[in-house]
């Protein structure tokens, strides 16, 4: 039985079959948020903390990408090694589980896969649940980090972004947010979106928490970008514009980037970077 995924995304039904194997999966639990620090846990699943230690605790922005040292010393204490198969889940579905599959992808770290649906379509399956604390590994993993350029970009690379017609800046917020209609959950930063930014709400590439199948992305992403090839994606604090990454993959494209500042760093009120509000007419497919 292979242990290696074929793709970006596996089933519950692939991790339950190989979980607890001498050579089975590292499993680990990357919620953010209300879903962080529940009871119940996937059995042996250790945590990636988003929130805290795999953020750069130097940032001014939240979620920030820590550099590769960090981001090494944080994965060998949770016994990864640079030889094994990695699962990412969260408690919501599919929400924070892909900003650690890109930031692993980003540092190098191939082997790696989301679960589709995350701890609800586990719990739905029936499958076992653990609510003691994660023990530490028992000793260090090996794992390196090897940073790949161009997987996060910078507001100035944005801003070249959106004046470039071969690429397209989309955006996974709420059409609300995006219009500017409600308010930013983070206190002090505009509503709106960024001048020639493209509505695409994360939620939309979704089914009952799971990814729409990959000929329903690419229609999707399709209507969005239409002929362009080279994409952005951006959201609030560079967590949910991870899952439109993991959708452009399943549907085939290649070399996108996420904007790891969001519209945490693009909204701030000292202006220095443009807003607009309204909608774009976007109707997310049902």
């Amino acid at each position: 039985m292979s242990q290696e995924p074929s793709g970006p995304l596996v089933a519950v039904d692939w991790l339950a079959a190989r979980l607890g194997a001498p050579d089975g999966p590292v499993v680990l639990d990357a919620s953010v948020g209300e879903h962080r620090g529940g009871e119940r846990r996937i059995p042996g699943a250790r945590v990636f903390d988003i929130d805290g230690a795999l953020s750069d605790p130097a940032a001014p922005l939240p979620h920030t990408m820590p550099d590769a040292d960090r981001f090494t010393a944080e994965l060998r204490a949770l016994g990864v090694d640079d030889g094994d198969t990695v699962v990412v889940y969260d408690g919501a579905g599919i929400y924070s589980s892909a900003r650690a599959w890109w930031m692993l992808r980003a540092m190098g770290f191939d082997r790696v896969a989301v679960l589709d649906g995350g701890l609800p379509a586990w719990t739905a399956a029936g499958l076992p649940l653990e609510s003691a604390p994660p023990a530490p590994p028992a000793v260090p993993g090996d794992f390196t980090a090897r940073p790949r350029a161009g997987m996060f970009v910078t507001a100035d690379e944005v801003a070249r972004t959106l004046t470039d017609p071969a690429a397209v800046v989309l955006d996974a917020r709420s059409p609300e947010r995006y219009a500017g209609t409600v308010p930013e959950p983070r206190p002090g930063l505009r509503a709106g979106h960024m001048p020639g930014a493209v509505s695409l709400p994360f939620v939309s590439l979704q089914r009952d928490g799971r990814m729409r199948p990959a000929d329903e992305l690419r229609t999707a992403l399709t209507a969005r970008v239409q002929e362009r090839e080279r994409l952005v994606l951006s959201c609030g604090s560079g967590v949910t514009a991870c899952v439109l990454a993991l959708a452009a993959e399943l549907a085939g494209y290649r070399g996108q980037a996420v904007y790891d500042g969001s519209w945490s760093e693009w909204g701030l009120p000292s202006g220095l970077r443009p807003v607009e509000t309204g909608a774009d007419g976007f109707t997310p497919a049902p």
